[in-house]
């Protein structure tokens, strides 16, 4: 019997939904989802991110991808409003973390955002998700942190800081897996390509040595990408799986908009000619990551009923 491919439930007129319909991702609004007699996952996403519908789509697509049932709710910060997002837009579909503290999350995604050359505590909301993430670490089975999102964990909970490049790093790089064994990245080959957009890095021998972290995956050229806490419950991955084809380009657009010094992102535009379409060339690894972190970190570790859990969650994986 093969598989069933399942909804992701969104709430009700979010613009994204008629795009991931038109992708033919199946999607289900709430009032739908509340009659089918399923456990879903419920997954919190801390979206950063200044264009937030984009980002929203680009999540979106990626949790919907798997037979699991997904409830996704979207949080933003109190502390800081964005200003490339109308207000109700966010008043429709965004929570707050003062509305969501008093539950339980199946799993967590907590984007980048445009602040990483501010030291951490410099950030306006920087108390706010510490605050986070410090709840995420009881109340949350496993928490995915992308970008800024990794670098502010690897700070946060292991001492790890960063520093700025002397450049961007911005294109597509090659990676390599370091233990092919590990199940999120089951299936991956052995070298794959995946895009990096920012101007900060963290160090790989601080991660290396670090006695709670797995380095998992990494690029001669980009450094760091995946690493693991040893726990499994923290996944942080320093590059953007989740861009389309076209993000990195209408980043350079913008940049180029700023500044004569922008560099063509690497290994990115077909004969780095900037009007040439460019490529999704890491797709398939975008699916194969959210896949195998719902399958085997969410959904095989996560109570059924959260209700009844008062301690930390042990992983066996």
């Amino acid at each position: 019997m093969g598989d069933i491919e399942m909804p992701i439930n969104i709430p009700k007129k979010l613009p994204a939904g008629d795009l991931l319909r038109e992708e033919k991702i199946f999607v289900m609004e709430e009032d739908r989802a509340r009659t089918q007699q399923i456990r879903p996952l419920n997954i919190l996403v801390c979206n950063l991110m200044p264009e937030k519908e984009k980002t929203e789509l680009q999540l979106l697509r990626l949790l919907g991808n798997t037979p699991l049932q997904v409830n996704v709710t979207f949080l933003n910060t109190a502390t800081y409003e964005s200003k490339n997002v109308s207000k109700s837009h966010l008043q429709l579909f965004y929570k707050t973390f003062d509305e969501v503290k008093h539950r339980r999350f199946d799993g967590m995604i907590i984007t980048g955002a445009p602040v990483e050359k501010m030291e951490f505590e410099d950030v306006l909301y920087w108390q706010e998700i510490t605050t986070i993430m410090n709840w995420a670490n009881v109340n949350v089975t496993s928490i995915m942190y992308i970008c800024w999102g990794a670098q502010a964990a690897l700070y946060h909970h292991f001492g790890i800081g960063k520093f700025e490049l002397p450049k961007k790093c911005s294109g597509v790089y090659s990676h390599v897996i370091t233990d092919l064994t590990v199940d999120l990245v089951r299936g991956f080959s052995d070298e794959y390509v995946a895009p990096h957009s920012r101007h900060t890095s963290v160090s790989i021998d601080e991660v290396r040595n670090h006695p709670d972290l797995h380095l998992l995956s990494y690029s001669d050229d980009a450094g760091v990408f995946i690493v693991q806490s040893k726990d499994n419950k923290h996944i942080m991955i320093t590059g953007h799986l989740e861009y389309d084809a076209t993000t990195l380009r209408d980043e350079y657009v913008r940049d180029i908009a700023k500044s004569d010094d922008v560099e063509i992102p690497l290994n990115y535009f077909p004969n780095n000619d900037p009007s040439q379409e460019p490529k999704n060339t890491w797709r398939a690894h975008s699916h194969l990551l959210f896949y195998n972190w719902l399958n085997y970190y969410v959904y095989q570790e996560t109570p059924y009923k959260w209700d009844f859990v008062e301690e930390n969650i042990e992983f066996h994986i």
